[in-house]
Order: structure tokens, then C-alpha cells, then sequence
């Protein structure tokens, strides 16, 4: 009874009313937002509108805002109504990926249907209010400069419509590209993950195992050690979150190593040197431990002469720099300093999610030749 009473709070408090059905707009208006700055901008056209127009001699006759009102409403209301129905034609193109000469076509069609609408109704309006002969008056003396502020008009409301969409689809985009990038950042640390438990788990267990018959005291430590590094696993899994501080990611591989060298022994020499003004600066998980397990995979495991691992950071200006080097046999790399070719998924998924989350402001360089060690180089903004 107790624990089904949270969720069903939890689900009344976060529930939001309707809104009344008075509030909804039709369908085929603009959102309320693109409504409210459509009727602002119209306030700066009515007034000079009204104040080149309607007031036509001010200062010989007076101001009649009762007149100018009217008379602007009158002319300019039937624009206002008109032009909305410019949001469903531009969603209509859009929903068809209209490019732009075919947009322009339809704008230069609808326009024309516009102008004669616009001056159909005005002449009506007129003949209804003050009869047909004042109609013609008003047609004979200034319709055409009436169709002609309509159609400026109807081309600054269809370029203000389709930017707005176009804006609004580029956000869309672009939110559904840095999801994208979200979901492969995780998907490639869980592939990460996945890579280093299966293998790693064996050698350390049997490397623990047979340590407990030697040194139980150091074999109750690495045993705590493993429990560390499971726990970083789990505590970046768990929180949906891959990025963590570099002190913790060089605990991690710190914990790594020192598991490892049960197995390696003397073989192993590991040569630290870290700038500590660049531990508390942010990167994904698992960044530095795969440059780390590619050099004991190639320079330690196929050899049984001894061999240093150099893990080097350093701050460079606005960047932090990690260094992975290692003195095995090494390897013929391109000229550019790209992976070469059967890298596996260790150190091209780090230098993808790195590409990820700071693009080209991050640097991935690997140096190496037959004979002369494998050294990665990391540069990531501070």
C-alpha cells in the first residue's frame, strides 16, 4: 500500500489541465507566438499608414482619429485577415520541399490572386459604406497605390512566414542531430564497455587467483582495486552521463595498469607524468584506459622483454594534451597521423566520440613506425 502511493502523487501533481476550448486557435493559424509578433509588426504600418494617408492635410484641417481609425482599418484590415492564410501556404510548400524557384512561382501566383482579392473587397467595403459612385472615386484616384502597398506587404509577410519555419526546422534538425550524436556517443561507450569486461574480467581473475596462493595481502588488494573499476563502470552507466573528470578516467587506468602488472610483472614499467592544473577538466569515459590497453595489447602481451609506458598530460594554452606511448615494435601509420588500417574499436571510437563532442576543436594524432614504439596524442579545449 505504502510504495503505490508516491507514483500515483507523483502522476496527479505533474498532470496539466486542457486549455479551454475558447483559448485553442484554428488549425490553420499561426502558433500563438507567431500571431502576437504578426499583429506587432502590423502597429508601425497602421500608423504610418494612418499618418501618410488618412491624415492627408493635418495641418490645415485637424486630426480626426475617429476618421483615421476607420479609414485605416477599413483599407488595411482586409490585408491583415488575408495574409494569415499565407501560414498554411508555407507549410504547405514546405511539407512538400518546395525548392526555391518553385516557391517564388507559387508567391508570384498567390500574390497576383492576393492584389485582385485585396481590391475586390476594398471596393466593396467602400460600395457598402458609401456607395458605388464613391467606390469608383476612391478607384480612380488611389487603388493602384493601395494594391501596391499590399503586394510589399504580402511579400514581407511570406518572407517573414518562411523564415519562421525555416528557423524552426533548422532547430528540429539540429536537435536531432545532437540527439543523434547523444544516442552513438552512448552506444559506442557501451561497445567500450562490452569490450573490456568479457577479456579483462578473465586475465584479472585468473591473475587474482593465482595470487592468493603467493600474496593474499596483495591479492585482497587487487581484489579492492577491481571493485573500484567495476564501480567506475557502473557509476557511468547508471548516471546516463559520459562525461567524467580526468582525475577519475586516470584512477580508472591507474587501477587498470596496476591489475595488469600482476600479469606482466617486471615486464611492465609505467612512467607518469601529470600536470595537476588539468585533472579537473571534463572528458568522456573510457577515453584515456583504451590508448592505455592498445599499447598492452601490441607492445607487452606478444613480447617478454621488458618495455616502458609513458601517460603523459600536460596543459598547452586553452587545450589539455594526453600522451599514451609506448616502446614495443610500433607500426607503419599513415602520413597524417590517422589510425592505421586494423585499429580495432579501442582508439577509433575514442577519437570519434572526442570528434563528437568538441568537433574540430579536438585533436587525435597517433605516431608510430616499425621498430620505434606507438604513441597517441590527445588535445582536448581546457
Amino acid at each position: 500500500m505504502h510504495a503505490s502511493g508516491p507514483p500515483r502523487l507523483a502522476c496527479m501533481t505533474s498532470h496539466t489541465a486542457p486549455a479551454p476550448p475558447w483559448l485553442k486557435l484554428p488549425a490553420w493559424l499561426p502558433p500563438a507566438d507567431v500571431l502576437r509578433t504578426y499583429a506587432l509588426a502590423w502597429l508601425p504600418i497602421l500608423l504610418i499608414y494612418m499618418v501618410a494617408v488618412e491624415t492627408d492635410g493635418i495641418w490645415s484641417r485637424g486630426f480626426n482619429l475617429f476618421s483615421a481609425l476607420h479609414g485605416t482599418l477599413r483599407n488595411l484590415g482586409p490585408t491583415f485577415l488575408l495574409l494569415l492564410l499565407l501560414w498554411p501556404l508555407t507549410g504547405w510548400m514546405e511539407a512538400r520541399r518546395f525548392g526555391a524557384a518553385r516557391q517564388i512561382a507559387v508567391h508570384a501566383g498567390a500574390g497576383v490572386l492576393f492584389a485582385f482579392a485585396y481590391y475586390a473587397l476594398l471596393w466593396l467595403l467602400i460600395a457598402a459604406e458609401s456607395g458605388v459612385a464613391a467606390a469608383e472615386r476612391a478607384r480612380e484616384n488611389w487603388f493602384i497605390w493601395q494594391i501596391q502597398i499590399g503586394m510589399l506587404i504580402y511579400a514581407a509577410a511570406a518572407g517573414a512566414f518562411a523564415a519562421y519555419r525555416a528557423v524552426q526546422r533548422a532547430r528540429q534538425e539540429a536537435a536531432a542531430a545532437a540527439q543523434a550524436q547523444m544516442l552513438l556517443a552512448r552506444t559506442e561507450l557501451a561497445a567500450l564497455r562490452n569490450k573490456l569486461n568479457p577479456h579483462f574480467l578473465f586475465n584479472t581473475l585468473h591473475s587474482i587467483l593465482a595470487l592468493v596462493r603467493k600474496d593474499a595481502v596483495r591479492a585482497e588488494q587487487a581484489l579492492f582495486g577491481f571493485s573500484e573499476m567495476l564501480r567506475y563502470l557502473l557509476d557511468t552507466e547508471r548516471s546516463g552521463d559520459d562525461q567524467v573528470l580526468l582525475r577519475d578516467e586516470l584512477a580508472f587506468t591507474e587501477q587498470y595498469l596496476a591489475l595488469e602488472a600482476i600479469r606482466l610483472g617486471e615486464r611492465l614499467k609505467i612512467d607518469w607524468q601529470v600536470d595537476e592544473e588539468a585533472l579537473g577538466v571534463s572528458l568522456p569515459a573510457l577515453t584515456v584506459q583504451p590508448l592505455v590497453e592498445n599499447s598492452i595489447k601490441h607492445a607487452f602481451n606478444p613480447r617478454s622483454e621488458p618495455g616502458t609506458l609513458s601517460v603523459c598530460v600536460r596543459v598547452e594554452g586553452e587545450q589539455v594534451e594526453i600522451t599514451v606511448a609506448d616502446d614495443g615494435p610500433g607500426v607503419q601509420v599513415p602520413a597524417d597521423g590517422s589510425l592505421p588500417p586494423g585499429s580495432g574499436l579501442g582508439l577509433p571510437t575514442v577519437a570519434r566520440r572526442l570528434a563528437l563532442r568538441w568537433g574540430s576543436a579536438a585533436r587525435f594524432k597517433v605516431q608510430s613506425a616499425p621498430g620505434a614504439g606507438f604513441q597517441v596524442r590527445v588535445g582536448i579545449p581546457k
